[in-house]
């Protein structure tokens, strides 16, 4: 069914927003929000979206809710949000519900209260949240706000990933490594690992790299190995970068270079990692001795031969 909305001029979207209308209302605060055919202006946004959640429209209470939260055109309030969220949550909106269990689950707005959160975590999930999914499965993992059952959090992983949702396709690798839940199983671990470290996944491109370094669940390869550590040091992950620093040291996959190894063991060391700084220190003994050692092998001269 067509959206009657989706082809109305600016106009006549105001105009049917002038005249009360809850969903005209909410979708010229979107156009303000986005700065969608009209100049950016969040506190017209926030005035069109206060309108129409004023009439119950839960994608309003939604986005007002979180303009609250993170202060976007108004002062932060957060248990405005709160209850904004929940509004909109006990009328059925997923993505309040899934908000709300936020709030919940971080004591934001509201007292910590992981039970609370996995009641709004389920609402979702009954619905096909893949998001929800994903938190269910991590609560059931770390025992928040239910008993600890690896098993059903390989499950609830696993309804996630299927989804596509990069961060479960990444946690339900880790089972897979770990034997956490299921059977210890490489290859599952690099087929979800893959399929997050594909969607840009930070951690799952270092554990994809891990597996090709060392040939777990794949045949051995220093070059795809340093391929996935490349993509994850971009995005700054510190062990990537430290690995990078190894490869260009050793000449694995990639040619020897150590003024590339010493960039990236610094770019790590900046985040902390200690090995880094190690193998920094390391390099920098190796010099100071390659030098001295320079110095004695020097032959002195023989003055005899030097014409005056």
């Amino acid at each position: 069914m067509k959206n009657p909305y989706s082809k109305l001029t600016i106009e006549k979207l105001k105009a049917l927003a002038e005249q009360g209308d809850a969903e005209a209302q909410f979708l010229l605060g979107e156009r303000y929000k986005k700065g969608d055919g009209v100049e950016k202006d969040l506190a017209k946004a926030i005035e069109w979206y206060t309108k129409s959640s004023e009439q119950g429209h839960l994608g309003s209470q939604n986005n007002l809710a979180v303009c609250y939260e993170k202060g976007k055109g108004v002062e932060i309030n957060l248990e405005k949000a709160v209850e904004l969220y929940t509004k909109s949550a006990e009328q059925g909106a997923i993505g309040a519900q899934w908000n709300l269990a936020i709030c919940y689950y971080y004591g934001t707005g509201v007292k910590k209260d992981y039970k609370k959160a996995l009641e709004w975590f389920f609402k979702a999930a009954e619905q096909g949240d893949s998001f929800s999914q994903n938190d269910i499965g991590i609560c059931y993992l770390n025992g928040y706000g239910v008993e600890k059952d690896s098993k059903k959090a390989v499950e609830w992983y696993t309804k996630s990933a299927e989804q596509g949702y990069a961060p479960a396709q990444y946690n339900l690798g880790g089972c897979y490594i770990d034997g956490d839940g299921t059977e210890q199983d490489y290859r599952q671990a690099i087929k979800w690992f893959s399929k997050a470290a594909e969607q840009g996944h930070i951690y799952a491109q270092h554990n994809l790299a891990v597996c090709y370094e060392y040939g777990n669940g794949v045949r051995k390869n220093y070059k795809k190995a340093f391929e996935w550590y490349s993509k994850a040091a971009e995005q700054g992950c510190g062990e990537s970068q430290y690995k990078l620093g190894t490869f260009y040291e050793n000449g694995m996959g990639i040619k020897k270079d150590i003024s590339m190894a010493i960039k990236y063991y610094e770019k790590a060391a900046e985040l902390g990692n200690e090995m880094a700084k190690e193998s920094l220190d390391k390099i920098k003994h190796n010099a100071e001795q390659s030098e001295d050692k320079n110095e004695d092998s020097k032959p002195e001269p023989d003055f005899s031969e030097v014409p005056f």
